[in-house]
């Protein structure tokens, strides 16, 4: 497949899963908010998936999802995200995030289709961080209609106890739980 073309099925998939929701709030649940402040600089690195909602543009990954963030001379964020596939292979995505709002905001958009589509307001998806412990060990991002969700952390074991305390506070933002399903991290 050339690049171009994949280049555009990217955008396809972009098209119908991240820019195009409307925002709908769970049985009179107030709107989804992020973190109030998020400390770029000790955002950036490498984050492993611990669990998320199924997702078509992640279908196909089997283990080792992991996100990792560096900082551009721009000030944008690089986003790198990669994923184990059943063949062994590996399969990269490289994006780019900006900041929606002031300098500590934890509200992002997220683009994977080319830079020459930028322009494009629809190219870019939401991407709230909306619980982050204050080590920025253990994140979990979403966006305004609760229809993605995951759960990111430092390492790829999460203490039972701490796992827990996070999807009681995820269901307290009614984000339904029941739909999450752990990442294999061999």
């Amino acid at each position: 497949m050339t690049p171009l073309l994949k280049s555009l099925l990217l955008v396809s998939a972009l098209l119908g899963g991240l820019g195009c929701h409307a925002q709908t709030n769970p049985a009179g649940m107030p709107p989804l908010q992020a973190i109030p402040h998020l400390d770029v600089q000790r955002y950036l690195g490498r984050w492993v998936e611990i669990a998320k909602f199924p997702n078509r543009f992640q279908k196909q990954c089997v283990s080792s999802t992991s996100a990792n963030y560096s900082l551009e001379a721009d000030g944008r964020l690089r986003v790198l995200n990669q994923c184990k596939l059943a063949s062994g292979d590996w399969e990269r995505a490289l994006g780019q995030a900006k900041q929606v709002g002031n300098s500590d905001s934890a509200r992002l958009k997220v683009r994977f289709a080319p830079a020459w589509l930028s322009f494009l307001p629809f190219v870019w998806g939401d991407y709230w961080v909306v619980d982050l412990d204050e080590s920025y060990q253990l994140a979990a991002v979403s966006e305004p209609s609760r229809e993605y969700l995951w759960i990111l952390s430092r390492e790829p074991v999460v203490e039972s106890a701490q796992y827990a305390a996070l999807l009681s506070r995820l269901k307290a933002m009614g984000l339904d739980i029941n739909k999450l399903e752990k990442t294999d991290q061999r």
